[in-house]
């Protein structure tokens, strides 16, 4: 909470008045991300397009690697808990895109598997691309 605290610019009696520990925190932060970047594929024409989209914001984002950088465990734990709010709003939105439960299953694994290890833009286009060919959405 220390580094938290100093990083951010914010007094540590701040933060704790927001935040029980750093764990809230970072939880916080990936709710506040989350609901970015799926904003993004909210407005995205084709599914490959929002996968596309979806693909680059997660692995282009500033605040998920930071994360990963300093508690990469805990938001694998946030991200890949079947039973999470994070999780379950993730697949709604994958579901809309994909209108198919093993296109959701599909495409969440790889999205989900780009928080802990991102890849490039071009690789986001060509993967995306690939996956709505060659499935069932």
């Amino acid at each position: 909470m220390i580094e938290i605290s100093h990083r951010s610019q914010v007094a540590r009696a701040t933060l704790y008045n927001h935040f029980r520990d750093k764990s809230a925190v970072i939880e916080a932060l990936s709710q506040s991300e989350v609901s970015r970047i799926l904003q993004v594929a909210s407005v995205a024409g084709t599914p490959a397009d929002a996968l596309e989209s979806l693909s680059i914001a997660i692995s282009q984002d500033q605040a998920l690697a930071g994360i990963r950088q300093y508690d990469q465990a805990l938001l694998s734990g946030l991200m890949t808990h079947s039973e999470h709010p994070l999780y379950l709003d993730f697949a709604r939105v994958i579901y809309a895109i994909t209108k198919s439960e093993a296109g959701t299953g599909l495409a969440m694994h790889w999205l989900l598997g780009q928080v802990a290890q991102p890849i490039s833009i071009e690789h986001s286009h060509d993967q995306s691309q690939l996956l709505v060919e060659n499935t069932l959405f």
